[in-house]
């Protein structure tokens, strides 16, 4: 516990940039001979040497608010991990700006077999959403214990969350806050949940408000601690690209979903392909091919088949019509299909009952397997 105490307080020191307590801390072995010895440190420059000596008259301060946060952390089933744990995730020491201390309250390890990074835009599209639903489902039929991490924010991420959750994938949130609170509140039913099915991870001590620089340092984490990046939409600029360069450089697969030329918020997919920055997949056999990933469940018969069986000759006509589209609607429905509108509007509801078809903007359906 006391060197959990002054690796944190050396992480918060003034005057000293995570570059350099990382430094020191790999340097020296570990942060307390830092705080107790620092005047007798060797291999220190004369610019290093004024540095630390200046930043320890901070120390009594950083201290006590690091014992603080060790208490909060104790009495809310916070685990600490500083860099040398076991409990560290190990994929996440690797690189450079890793930071020296990490605040985790959940279920299941950061260093599982298959870590996956689910990333994109908070503008979500219909589409998008299924690419999460479908990317998790089929995942976890090949690999039940992979675990999906993500940010808990707005769009992709939640919905990443949320696919992961329903067909029991682990997931992990890394919040760009302290563990005292939820952000967005919106999610914080998801968060529950992920506590018992995942996690939620942070570089930050509880009272720090989510702001933006927070959100774009803990986009390394989301990189960091994974095999590969998965970018499901994002527009020509955002995190998620950045979420992308970051696994790039770290040298971890980035993988992407395309989209039309048109499609604004596929714009940032597609310029990662195009760029060969990210392979594109365009479901999870893609993924388990691209990374090696043998299935370690037996393949079931097809889904696809499945559904074929169980449905009306009616609902099969509904269903080739729909299953290669963004979306149409009932009136041109009723032409392909030869079923009047009337009985089409019956049987378009029964589908969305089974959760086949769903409803779009403007009278446009969809169908969602």
């Amino acid at each position: 516990m006391e060197e959990k105490l002054y690796t944190l307080a050396l992480s918060r020191l003034r005057g000293i940039s995570q570059a350099m307590a990382m430094q020191l801390y790999q340097q020296v072995g570990n942060a307390g001979d830092i705080f107790l010895h620092h005047k007798e440190l060797e291999n220190l420059s004369d610019e290093g040497r004024r540095r630390l000596n200046e930043a320890m008259s901070s120390a009594p301060e950083v201290l006590k608010r690091a014992e603080n946060e060790l208490e909060f952390a104790e009495r809310n089933n916070i685990s600490t991990f500083c860099f040398n744990d076991t409990d560290y995730p190990t994929r996440l020491r690797e690189c450079d700006d890793a930071p020296l201390v990490l605040f985790y309250r959940g279920s299941v390890s950061l260093n599982a077999a298959r870590i996956l990074s689910v990333v994109g835009t908070r503008r979500i599209t219909e589409q998008g959403k299924d690419l999460c639903r479908n990317l998790c489902r089929e995942l976890q039929e090949a690999h039940p214990d992979l675990l999906i991490v993500s940010g808990l924010a707005y769009g992709v991420d939640i919905h990443a969350h949320r696919g992961a959750l329903e067909f029991g994938l682990p997931t992990v949130g890394v919040l760009a806050h302290g563990l005292d609170r939820i952000y967005p509140a919106g999610h914080r039913t998801e968060a529950v949940r992920m506590v018992k099915q995942g996690g939620l991870l942070t570089e930050y001590m509880s009272g720090t408000n989510p702001d933006k620089g927070c959100f774009v340092r803990r986009n390394r984490i989301v990189a960091g601690m994974a095999d590969a990046t998965i970018v499901v939409e994002s527009a020509a600029k955002g995190g998620a690209l950045i979420t992308a360069t970051l696994a790039g450089d770290y040298n971890r697969t980035v993988l992407a979903f395309p989209g039309r030329p048109t499609d604004r918020y596929s714009e940032g997919c597609n310029a990662l392909i195009r760029d060969n920055k990210a392979a594109l997949i365009t479901s999870a056999a893609d993924v388990l091919s691209l990374m090696g990933w043998t299935p370690t469940r037996k393949k079931k018969k097809p889904v696809e088949q499945d559904i074929f069986l169980t449905l009306s000759e009616e609902e099969q006509r509904i269903r080739s019509a729909l299953i290669n589209t963004d979306g149409m609607q009932i009136n041109r429905l009723a032409v392909l299909t030869g079923i009047s509108v009337g009985k089409l509007s019956a049987l378009l509801f029964e589908l969305e009952l089974k959760g086949k078809v769903k409803p779009m903007s403007g009278g446009n359906f969809r169908w969602t397997d």
